[in-house]
């Protein structure tokens, strides 16, 4: 039973941040818990940018309804979870999304102690 002044801060855990066309999050979250993930944050949003509606001479319209993933792991598993987004969600194809991973300082929520182990962990007392 973990004491409730203490604080469990994890240190090794990478943030990879997933922007893709609505609808196809839940593809993304899939491949993700596959590879290891605990899970993952999916909110909407509605992207705009210097491409206006349509993509080149190919054509393609592009969605401005989009879906953003926030997906932590650790750092270990962080290149090949990476590299399994980007080719379930079809990044090399134009219009398809954007990712990128983020070096977390910092992060602290309740983990189980087991879960911890993975993780690059060490504990705090809590104000």
């Amino acid at each position: 039973m973990s004491n409730k002044n203490e604080l469990i801060v994890l240190t090794d855990v990478m943030l990879i941040t997933v922007i893709v066309q609505r609808g196809v999050a839940d593809q993304v979250v899939q491949v993700a818990v596959e590879a290891g993930a605990q899970g993952a944050t999916v909110f909407h949003a509605h992207g705009t940018g210097v491409r206006q509606k349509r993509l080149g001479i190919l054509g393609l319209t592009v969605n401005t309804e989009k879906e953003i993933i926030y997906i932590v792991v650790p750092s270990e598993q962080a290149d090949t979870l990476f590299e399994r987004i980007f080719v379930s969600a079809k990044m090399d194809t134009p219009g398809m999304g954007i990712l990128w991973m983020t070096r977390l300082d910092k992060m602290s929520t309740y983990v189980p102690h087991d879960v911890a182990a993975r993780f690059g962990v060490h504990t705090e007392r809590a104000g």
